[in-house]
């Protein structure tokens, strides 16, 4: 009788260490939502600016440089099985200044904008379903436009110098270009219980953009146009908080 009960005892304990595991499982069809903070850090270089009408010119060793950038996020994931997951990523779009730097460095800021940049990843999750703590890898695509676009006052001032008119009779608005672009993604995620967790991750995004400003006079008439590439490159980091359906 007391082998019996041992016995029972035994089967009882490896049920519920079972029991215990798969309650930290990722199954096909579970969700996971997750808010957080994002850091944004531009690697960021740009070619001189360029005049492209009315006379072709180039503004030499002039050059611009972007600040990083938080903001609150968020990402919802589905499993496909337990190592697969589609996730959607969203933020509040992150403010960025652009700083003028080289022959613009005396202008300090140019400018800011807003970027949206919402993204779909696949991620591959490394262990078992029921392990607590799960390394992944993640590859997908940002669709990345920009609202917001302001210039400051010091780099309408400078233009006007450039074009050799009053900055009072001159106006000058900007609009930078919209793009898609790979991410490159890698991270961990920890479980704590059945629904909540935790997950930190750093994403690549080599990215591009062109900024195409058009003056006009205070009449409404062209009077020129320039531009000038970036590229921003950041790196992304994002800390979450998780929850499991």
């Amino acid at each position: 009788m007391k082998k019996l009960t041992t016995t029972a005892s035994l089967a009882l304990a490896a049920l519920g260490v079972l029991a215990s595991g798969s309650a930290l499982a990722q199954n096909a069809g579970d969700w996971v939502v997750g808010t957080g903070w994002f850091h944004l850090s531009p690697q960021d270089s740009s070619k001189p600016l360029t005049v492209t009408s009315p006379v072709h010119s180039v503004l030499a060793g002039s050059g611009a440089s972007v600040t990083n950038s938080d903001t609150l996020g968020l990402n919802v994931a589905y499993f496909i099985d337990p190592h697969w997951a589609v996730e959607g990523v969203l933020g509040v779009p992150p403010k960025f200044k652009l700083n003028g730097s080289g022959t613009l460095a005396r202008v300090g800021e140019l400018g800011q904008a807003r970027q949206w940049s919402p993204t779909v990843l696949a991620k591959y999750y490394f262990n078992e379903g029921n392990d607590a703590f799960r390394p992944f890898v993640g590859l997908g695509a940002t669709y990345v436009w920009y609202s917001d676009v302001k210039l400051t006052s010091n780099l309408q001032g400078a233009l006007a110098s450039q074009f050799h008119v009053r900055p009072s009779s001159v106006n000058t608005t900007a609009k930078l270009d919209s793009s898609f672009a790979p991410v490159l993604n890698a991270g961990v995620a920890y479980q704590f219980d059945k629904h909540w967790g935790v997950s930190f991750s750093v994403s690549y995004i080599p990215l591009k953009t062109k900024a195409k400003l058009t003056t006009t006079s205070i009449t409404g008439l062209p009077v020129a146009r320039s531009e000038a590439s970036l590229k921003l490159n950041p790196i992304v980091t994002y800390l979450a908080a998780t929850y499991r359906f």
